[in-house]
């Protein structure tokens, strides 16, 4: 068998979907971590600045702010281990699943899954229990590690439900700072709107940002204004739109993590050998 070959033969048993859903988590994850994480430093600044002259007034919000940062760096790390544990699981079930249908038997990996799979000998030869090539008992021990892909799966759509609810959280931010540009954009275009400019206001209070016995907790009219054009409002305002794209990111990713391991151990479970491998 040629090199070329070999390589061909060993790319029939890639899980693509599972190799493009990883790369979309960490490319997602480390949008939404990073960025979130520089918006709402900004956040912090902005609000310090402009919205309020009391530190109590706004002790409770830096207190959430930095928890959710602390929350963001074990997101990071969370997301890295388990995003390169799904693309394991999805090797071993791909693997699997075509050595079942026949497409995966001549390769080396499909060998070891084989024998883990099927409960196969590991053996060959005269010699009777001779030791298996390096490669294939990785293999073997790595679906025999892997070998439970319904707690992968069960724990997937656990993390998809809950990363639902960040997704959604992520947007609220991007509504708050939207409607604040809006606003601006308004004051900077007075034809466009009846209203007074000293009346179009961006109140913190009203969101929940800050208490309502803050002062001055909103800026109204020209000084809104100007807190629009500065750089770490426009700054915030992408990062945090950056951040939410991140987020959207993670979800599509495991939904294809989800579909394409209960495929996966759909087709494992219909031939009979889904219950232990």
């Amino acid at each position: 068998m040629g090199w070329l070959e070999c390589c061909a033969r060993c790319l029939i048993g890639a899980p693509f979907a599972s190799l493009v859903a990883t790369g979309l988590c960490f490319f997602g994850v480390a949008l939404f971590c990073g960025c979130g994480h520089e918006a709402l430093t900004g956040t912090e600044r902005l609000i310090e600045t402009y919205f309020s002259k009391n530190y109590q007034d706004y002790e409770y919000l830096i207190d959430v702010i930095h928890a959710f940062q602390y929350v963001i760096y074990g997101t990071a790390s969370f997301f890295f281990l388990y995003g390169a544990l799904l693309l394991a699981e999805g090797f071993y079930t791909t693997g699997a699943v075509r050595q079942i249908f026949g497409d995966y038997k001549t390769t080396i990996c499909g060998k070891g899954l084989s024998a883990t799979v099927t409960g196969g000998q590991k053996g060959r030869g005269s010699r009777g229990h001779h030791q298996a090539h390096s490669l294939e008992r990785v293999c073997q021990c790595l679906g025999k590690w892997l070998g439970h892909p319904d707690k992968f799966v069960g724990i997937t759509y656990a993390l998809t439900i809950v990363w639902l609810l960040v997704f959604a959280c992520s947007a609220v931010p991007v509504y708050i700072y939207f409607n604040t540009w809006t606003t601006c954009q308004s004051i900077a275009f007075p034809t466009k709107t009846s209203a007074s400019i000293g009346t179009l206001c961006a109140d913190a209070r009203m969101y929940g940002v800050l208490p309502w016995n803050a002062f001055p907790g909103k800026v109204c009219g020209s000084n809104l204004l100007s807190i629009c054009k500065t750089p770490e409002f426009q700054m915030t305002f992408h990062l945090f739109i950056a951040a939410f794209v991140g987020a959207a990111a993670t979800l599509v990713s495991l939904l294809t993590y989800m579909i394409a391991a209960t495929y996966n151990f759909a087709v494992l479970k219909l031939m009979g050998r889904g219950t232990k491998f």
